[in-house]
């Protein structure tokens, strides 16, 4: 499960994501490393394609505009990032007339059950407790666990083996911890929060830095990084670490609406939309 960003870290968060996606769009001066697209549909479990639901009126989207890349204010004011346009995508792929507005996410699900809108798109783990009141479609986001090392020393792919010469890092009491110390059988340094954490990498305190991949891809791609470090090794993604995902969350009675936005993001997936709109959004990739 994501940490939530703080009000204050907002802007640094998009002027990093933006600086990435500027250097990622500057051409041949840019690596040429590719982007890992992940893909969350089984092509064998194609749902029966329902009838779009009789709406009279536009599908009212509620976000947040405050965790980049997937849902934050765009230099015009208005909501935008990977959750918000792949919502809009599924709105046109539906032939559905669709409104998106920005709240507090603490607010999200209860405006929701208010009937002040009518599909969550935003960072709401799926969770049993989220599913028992409401619908929610297959995830189409997953936060995976990542190794991080500096690019400069030559670093095997992360092995518990070599911990003992070269230490890692992580956050402390985080889910990050708890599987290094269960899976890798590893006493990680551990720092009070990831920007410290990033900080240590950088300076040389650590070798490995492990932890929360989207957090880190920014980190990478950022200026605060200066080009320092990447990841190493693949992508981690238990879900009883590190949580089911992310999809879109209507009322328990929409079940209509959640099985067309289910079908819809199928259908982005296997038209290349959905890679177009990572690559819009992922310039450096979480996994």
């Amino acid at each position: 499960m994501p940490q939530r960003h703080r009000r204050g870290q907002v802007a640094a968060l998009v002027a990093a994501l933006l600086a990435a996606l500027l250097a990622f769009a500057a051409g041949p001066a840019r690596a040429a490393e590719p982007v890992t697209i992940p893909n969350f549909w089984n092509p064998r479990a194609r749902l029966e394609r329902p009838d779009p639901p009789q709406a009279t009126r536009p599908i009212r989207f509620l976000t947040d505009d405050e965790y980049p890349p997937l849902h934050f204010a765009g230099p015009d004011g208005n909501p935008t990032g990977f959750s918000v346009e792949l919502a809009r995508a599924a709105c046109e792929k539906l032939g559905l007339t669709c409104t998106v507005q920005a709240r507090r996410f603490d607010t999200l699900l209860d405006a929701l059950q208010a009937n002040q809108g009518d599909v969550v798109a935003a960072a709401i783990p799926l969770t049993a407790s989220l599913r028992s009141g409401h619908q929610v479609t297959r995830p189409y986001f997953r936060w995976p666990a990542r190794f991080v090392v500096r690019g400069d020393k030559g670093l095997p792919a992360p092995d518990p083996k070599g911990f003992a010469e070269h230490p890692v890092g992580v956050v402390s009491g985080t889910a990050h911890e708890a599987y290094l110390r269960t899976f890798f059988k590893v006493t990680p340094k551990t720092y009070p929060d990831l920007g410290t954490a990033e900080a240590a990498l950088r300076r040389g305190e650590v070798d490995y830095l492990f932890g929360d991949g989207l957090a880190l891809a920014l980190w990478i791609g950022g200026t605060d990084a200066a080009g320092c470090c990447a990841f190493a090794g693949g992508d981690y993604l238990e879900n009883r670490y590190f949580g089911e995902g992310i999809g879109f969350v209507t009322r328990k009675e929409d079940e209509a609406l959640a099985r067309a936005l289910d079908d819809a993001l199928q259908r982005l997936w296997d038209e290349g939309k959905y890679a177009e709109l990572y690559l819009r959004f992922f310039p450096v990739s979480p996994f």
